[in-house]
């Protein structure tokens, strides 16, 4: 979809990595999953509010991931 190419060239702009992507999700139609090199790291939700749009990017980060 263009928009969801558009809110992936964004991201690859912003965080400076090719390795973004953005796909639909099975089922779902209000949320799009973000991975990165191929790895899931969140899940993009879309908000229309008093005409305008936002995107949320929810990632959550395990602490063994810190390690």
């Amino acid at each position: 979809e263009i928009e969801i190419a558009k809110i992936e060239r964004y991201l690859r702009g912003k965080f400076r990595n090719t390795g973004i992507a953005i796909e639909g999700r099975k089922n779902k139609n209000d949320s799009a999953e973000v991975t990165l090199d191929g790895e899931f790291i969140g899940v993009l939700f879309k908000d229309e509010d008093d005409g305008e749009t936002s995107y949320d990017l929810h990632m959550t980060i395990l602490d063994i991931d810190l390690e």
